[in-house]
């Protein structure tokens, strides 16, 4: 590798069942590499493929400019419960704010429906006598003596993370911050999270349930990204390790170490930025991105070219997404995050007979081990890309560059003996049963980002990407009634291209209580310019001068009186009072469209935090992507059922690339990371800049 040749970009996408790895040169050349995940050491996979693209690029480690990387191994360690041992340190009286929640129930009238687990055992919530009031007063001193008893019990039962929360520490995190260096000192080796670093916002629940999300991931986290950065080193590339966050955008790895909880939805966020960024040089103004993997099926919305955010979001409950309805059903992030719905629907999700001999599919998946039936990695349970398969959709052959080999006849086996011999049924019907069921269970996610949000679909378009997205997109939007279907170039790498364009961010939020007279341009202008300040020094301590640095700012509005907010963006380099004018007019319009209504003119409107976000861009490729070229895509043919109204039927397998013209279905376009399913009553054909489009004939 000479000293001046062309650097390289890394994006690394990290899902339950596959990991996805490319590399992007500065003339937008780009290597794939596909391949099983390898839990729980999940950075082997990635580091592996990283070997085998670097001398396929004729490149070395040297030549490496920065590595983005997207994970789900803080989620997953949540969803399993298989976190750190944590302990949680509170003001006296709020030992179970954690237990307590909401009060809420994702369905109504659920009389079996039970709280989850919480993450900290009640013997390990600790209480502390200290007060400080909601304006600053030092009502209780803080009590140090009780400190050195919590730690004595810290020590006997190995605790290996704390939170520290205290009553209004959002804003007066003096307490906090004692307790805090009390344990650095005594207990070094514990890792410890504070609220009024992790989520400096009021509202008790939510401020604690969220900084114990972030201890209980955090030695998880740093473990993996300390094995991930010596993995790296080992092959000689010393460029940064960036992280995607929740919210879009990439921050530093230490960032990700000590804020995991900023991080738990990294790898779908980045599916969005990545159908964001080709809305704006496509011009698609609306969509409804389908990202359908091998574990689960995530949605969200771009409308207008902007992406939806979110102010929190839940982990493990059976729809996770910011549903401002219901909730309680999984841990409460309350963090900025991307507004994804998820539920547990993909290739990987396991179909079976319920007690009462029903067929279910999902949300528990075979994952990466032991994978489908068909793989032939030791599964046993049928799953819905067995059903795939069965139904023609996907090719019984090697995938993936052969790390993945897909056999028929164990695919077949499996969905006739555990699903069509015991309901009596062809096999042909129970693979189409299990296909449609997990479209079913998609819908939700689909749903919860359009129709709840009070949009409707048929003004919208349908992007499809994920492995399985591009196989379950032309069902899914028939049911929906968008009018029409895209899939991006290398929609199964997807989410690990949008890695590579996206900028790195920063997050700050300041708590307020502004209405009425109290609502002034002064005052928010106040809490922007503190946070621009941090944001400006924290980019500088990284290396990037604030001429490199865009902000936006946004506020949280409600009406006074109410429990929700909405998130409005504060227009323009300061805030005047054109832009409170602004802002309250907004708000009203967005409440009308999300619940039908607005408040009574005498009920004035709040503003309870301000955010802002400051981005900073990283180098990239405007011109497009230009895959490597392969070799083995041929034009061929074989039989696809295509539901009772059709039956099975000899279709023909296409490359893109024979999309030049407008084509009726039924087509299977086979390419290396997925397979688009073009049904008999679809037409197809391939845009300008290379997209697959498909619409009702």
């Amino acid at each position: 590798m000479t000293a001046n040749q062309a650097p390289i970009r890394i994006g690394a996408d990290v899902g339950g069942t596959f990991t996805d790895v490319i590399l992007m040169d500065e003339k937008g050349k780009i290597w794939t590499r596909k391949v099983p995940s390898t839990p729980p050491s999940f950075e082997r996979a990635v580091l592996d493929a990283i070997a085998y693209l670097l001398p396929a690029a004729g490149a070395s480690g040297a030549s490496v400019s920065d590595v983005a990387h997207g994970t789900t191994v803080a989620t997953n360690a949540v969803l399993e419960h298989r976190g750190a041992k944590t302990a949680l340190i509170t003001t006296r009286g709020f030992r179970d704010v954690l237990e307590l929640r909401r009060i809420r129930a994702p369905q109504m009238y659920d009389l079996f429906f039970d709280k989850p687990q919480t993450l900290v055992e009640r013997y390990l919530r600790f209480e502390v006598t200290e007060r400080i009031s909601a304006t600053g007063e030092v009502l209780v001193p803080l009590s140090e003596s009780e400190l050195h008893a919590i730690k004595a019990v810290l020590e006997k039962e190995d605790v290996e993370s704390v939170a520290v929360c205290t009553l209004h520490a959002y804003a007066f995190p003096r307490h906090e911050i004692a307790v805090g260096d009390f344990l650095r000192r005594h207990l070094p080796q514990v890792a410890v999270s504070l609220s009024s670093e992790v989520l400096p916002e009021r509202r008790e629940y939510e401020r604690t349930a969220t900084t114990v999300v972030n201890a209980y991931v955090r030695p998880v986290m740093q473990h993996y990204l300390e094995a991930m950065h010596g993995g790296l080193r080992a092959m000689g590339i010393g460029a940064p390790l960036l992280l995607m966050q929740s919210a879009g955008g990439l921050t530093p790895e230490e960032d990700a170490a000590r804020r995991p909880v900023y991080v738990l939805e990294s790898g779908p966020a980045a599916g969005v930025l990545a159908a964001g960024f080709t809305a704006q040089r496509v011009g698609f103004q609306n969509l409804i991105t389908l990202d359908m993997g091998g574990t689960t099926a995530k949605a969200s919305m771009i409308e207008g070219g902007r992406i939806a955010y979110s102010p929190e979001y839940e982990v493990g409950a059976s729809v996770s997404a910011g549903n401002r309805l219901v909730g309680g059903g999984g841990e409460l992030i309350r963090a900025p995050s991307i507004d994804i719905a998820e539920v547990g629907a993909g290739g990987g999700s396991i179909a079976y007979l319920d007690r009462a001999g029903g067929l279910r599919v999902g949300p528990r998946s075979a994952g990466a081990v032991p994978g489908p039936v068909c793989y032939r990695l030791g599964g046993t349970e049928p799953t819905v890309t067995d059903a795939d398969v069965v139904l023609g959709y996907i090719r019984p052959e090697k995938l993936a560059d052969g790390e993945v080999s897909v056999d028929l006849e164990a695919a077949r086996r499996a969905v006739y003996d555990r699903i069509a011999a015991p309901l009596g049924m062809g096999l042909l019907q129970a693979a189409e049963g299990i296909h449609r069921i997990a479209n079913a269970r998609t819908m939700r996610a689909l749903r919860a980002v359009s129709t709840v949000r009070g949009r409707d679909p048929r003004e919208f378009s349908l992007m499809a990407f994920g492995g399985c997205g591009p196989i379950h997109a032309a069902g899914l939007a028939r049911e929906l009634f968008t009018p029409r279907i895209i899939v991006p170039p290398l929609p199964g790498l997807f989410s690990a291209l949008g890695l590579l364009f996206s900028d790195i961010e920063h997050h700050e939020v300041r708590s307020c209580l502004l209405s009425g007279e109290a609502l002034m341009a002064e005052a928010l202008q106040k809490y922007r310019g503190e946070m621009q300040q941090k944001v400006l020094a924290q980019f500088e301590a990284e290396g990037y001068t604030a001429d490199r640095v865009t902000l936006s700012c946004s506020a949280d509005v409600r009406f006074k009186g109410q429990a929700s907010e909405i998130r409005i963006a504060l227009e323009g380099e300061t805030v005047t009072e054109d832009t409170v004018r602004t802002l309250c007019v907004a708000f009203e319009a967005e409440h009308e469209q999300l619940y039908g209504h607005r408040s009574d003119p005498d009920i004035p409107v709040e503003v309870v935090a301000v955010r802002l976000v400051g981005r900073a861009g990283v180098r990239r490729q405007e011109g497009g992507i230009r895959p490597a070229e392969r070799s083995g895509e041929r034009q061929t043919s074989r039989q696809a059922y295509f539901g009772s109204a059709w039956g099975r039927m000899d279709t023909p397998v296409i490359a893109r690339g024979v999309l030049a013209e407008r084509l009726d279905g039924p087509l299977l376009v086979d390419e290396y990371d997925s397979t688009v399913v073009v049904p008999p009553d679809m037409r197809v054909w391939l845009d300008d800049r290379g997209h697959i489009v498909m619409a009702s004939k």
